[in-house]
């Protein structure tokens, strides 16, 4: 039997130990064979060897996240521990991918539409994420931008989003550059939070290795190695879209979200993201992913809220 584990979510080295010497613990331990490829363990073995050692591998995860290295002597205290004492702590389901461990636990792709999502992002360089509020359009974006980040595929996290409501008047809102724009990305924010310490956000804010910025700000640059994203892209025009995909610079990659449901555009001026999502389709390298009712994952009612509305617009 054969299993591949994602551990983009970690420093490999740190996960693996010097000359792979965790992983060689665990191949001795479970007479298995484990290969290291395109940021993937690819465990080979009895099945139940190889269920034992992707219950280790998540545990040895977890204590990468939570103390930022795991050590040969934790590997062989994870291997001596009773199963049942630390079931409590596998948070690993076959049938979700994880996308991110975090101090606070997993983030899985949990529904259909987050497991394309998951798969469009590892196989595109540019993914748009289309459809209605409480799919994890946002969350899922920000969790494989710090994934990448985590795993030295990029150096830089840009996110931004269009501030509508302000407008041109953005320069003459008082306070610096993130306190204009701070009210915009809260969702951003608020799922940083969740997937990074505290000291580190801020470390990583303060030395600009994870940037917010407007959109209006982004015009002029080139992001190289960089992980992108554009959030509430249904309020974008369709120059500022194009603006916005052509910052994308050498091994950069980039999630575009939004809601053609919910454009605030003042007038009738085109939206970017509906606009993309015509011109851009057949482009090798752009994925696109739509989600529905059955992607919502926040309260139950919102499915019903979303069904109702979109039947309404029918009738």
């Amino acid at each position: 039997m054969k299993k591949k584990i994602h551990i983009g979510s970690v420093d490999p080295l740190s996960l693996l130990g010097s000359n792979d010497e965790n992983i060689k613990i665990l191949e001795d331990h479970y007479k298995v064979s484990i290969v290291i490829r395109d940021g993937e363990l690819i465990i080979d073995g009895k099945s139940k060897d190889v269920k034992s050692v992707s219950d280790v591998i998540q545990d040895m995860i977890i204590t990468v996240n939570q103390k930022g290295y795991v050590t040969s002597a934790d590997v062989n205290t994870l291997l001596t521990l009773d199963p049942a004492s630390i079931e409590a702590k596998r948070i690993l389901n076959n049938d979700k991918p994880v996308i991110l461990f975090t101090h606070k636990g997993a983030v899985h792709a949990r529904t259909p539409g987050q497991i394309r999502y998951f798969d469009a992002v590892l196989e595109n360089d540019i993914v748009f994420a289309i459809g209605p509020a409480g799919t994890g359009k946002t969350y899922q974006a920000v969790a494989s931008a710090v994934s990448a980040l985590k795993n030295r595929e990029v150096q830089k996290i840009v996110i931004t989003r269009p501030a509508v409501e302000a407008g041109e008047r953005l320069g003459f809102l008082p306070g610096d550059l993130k306190e204009k724009v701070d009210p915009y990305l809260t969702p951003l924010y608020d799922a940083l939070k969740d997937m990074l310490p505290s000291d580190k956000l801020k470390n990583y804010l303060d030395t600009r290795v994870i940037e917010v910025a407007p959109l209006a700000y982004m015009r002029g640059r080139t992001l190289h190695n960089s992980f992108m994203i554009l959030d509430e892209a249904q309020n974008c025009t369709r120059m500022q879209m194009k603006m916005f995909l052509t910052r994308l610079g050498v091994t950069s990659k980039a999630i575009v979200t939004g809601d053609i449901t919910q454009i605030d555009l003042p007038g009738n001026d085109l939206s970017g993201l509906v606009d993309a999502s015509r011109v851009l389709r057949h482009v090798d390298g752009i994925g696109f992913v739509y989600f529905h009712e059955e992607d919502v994952v926040r309260h139950k009612l919102v499915k019903d809220i979303i069904k109702a509305y979109s039947n309404g617009e029918k009738n």
